[in-house]
């Protein structure tokens, strides 16, 4: 337990933090596997639901809950995922 009147500040600030990062990184989460699910059922809503995604990865690595490169890998898994799932077979 912390001492400090600035030790039980800080105890006070990481958990409200922590709870706020984990809320946070849940949401995420939940938003980028609707978009994987949606591209790989090939749904109506695949576009939105990517586009989704990708509002909130973008948000995520300008706050520093994920890095920036992380937000960059997903969106791009994303979009080829939806790509290859909007592809038209060829014709031959």
């Amino acid at each position: 337990m912390p001492n400090t009147s600035s030790a039980k500040k800080a105890l006070r600030q990481n958990t409200k933090r922590r709870l706020q990062n984990r809320s946070q990184r849940s949401a995420l989460r939940t938003v980028v596997k609707k978009a994987r699910s949606a591209a790989a059922e090939g749904a109506e809503d695949a576009v939105e639901a990517l586009r989704q995604a990708t509002k909130k990865l973008d948000q995520a690595a300008a706050k520093h809950l994920i890095h920036k490169n992380t937000a960059a890998r997903t969106k791009s898994r994303l979009a080829k995922l939806h790509a290859k799932s909007t592809a038209k077979p060829a014709q031959g």
